[in-house]
């Protein structure tokens, strides 16, 4: 199956950098450029690609609004938008994951960091970089209570490997890190994820960071880092 790819940035040149590494893959074919978050928008309904990777600082619409109105849309529930930004910020990130994007990563990405995040989002997974991990849990800790740890108890529904799991998730790492750390299978590191957010009920990734963090199974390090 050939992954259907639209390129949503106001930079020419980037784009152009995108489509050339994204098309050396036999996997992967880029069905259109756009400029702005309007456009992004009016082209995904138009070329219905698999995902969209969507700049956030757009002229007229930005990427944020472009993929709210996306994933607000029933008719475009089978794409995923993968945020590709210089700004790794935790109003950014949280904006995002509200708008409804599946995955949030720097432009600082490496080339093939950049093919397998288009890949697991498109798989159905969320996927945050490290950055955007240590900043959505930035602004959970800032949140009055947020240091607090209500829910100790809740991860009793997990096993001894599950909990393993949740932690390295926490950590930023994905489903391929997570795999080459534990000399597992992504197959097998999936599976383990899945059926521990699906415990903790869960219903992104993001939640299941979040969680890892209040229930105290991993903590900040001093300074937010």
């Amino acid at each position: 199956m050939t992954l259907r790819v639209l390129l949503a940035d106001d930079q020419a040149l980037l784009r152009g950098a995108f489509r050339t590494l994204l098309e050396t893959c036999d996997d992967i074919t880029v069905v259109g450029e756009a400029a702005d978050g309007r456009e992004a928008a009016r082209m995904t309904r138009a070329l219905r690609p698999d995902v969209v990777v969507m700049d956030i600082r757009m002229p007229e619409v930005d990427g944020l609004a472009a993929a709210a109105e996306i994933c607000g849309d029933p008719e475009l529930a089978a794409t995923r938008i993968l945020v590709l930004t210089t700004y790794e910020t935790d109003e950014h990130v949280a904006q995002a994951l509200r708008a409804g994007a599946s995955g949030f990563v720097g432009k600082g990405i490496g080339a093939d960091d950049l093919l397998d995040a288009v890949r697991t989002v498109a798989g159905g997974d969320t996927l945050l970089s490290p950055a955007a991990t240590r900043a959505l849990v930035a602004r959970f800790l800032a949140m009055p209570e947020g240091g607090a740890l209500p829910d100790k108890g809740r991860l009793d529904v997990l096993t001894p490997r599950e909990r393993e799991m949740v932690a390295l998730v926490a950590t930023g790492l994905s489903n391929q890190e997570i795999a080459e750390r534990m000399a597992l299978s992504p197959f097998t590191v999936r599976a383990h994820v899945q059926r521990a957010m699906t415990k903790l009920q869960a219903r992104d990734r993001a939640q299941l960071v979040v969680i890892a963090y209040r229930t105290g199974l991993v903590r900040a390090e001093p300074g937010g880092g």
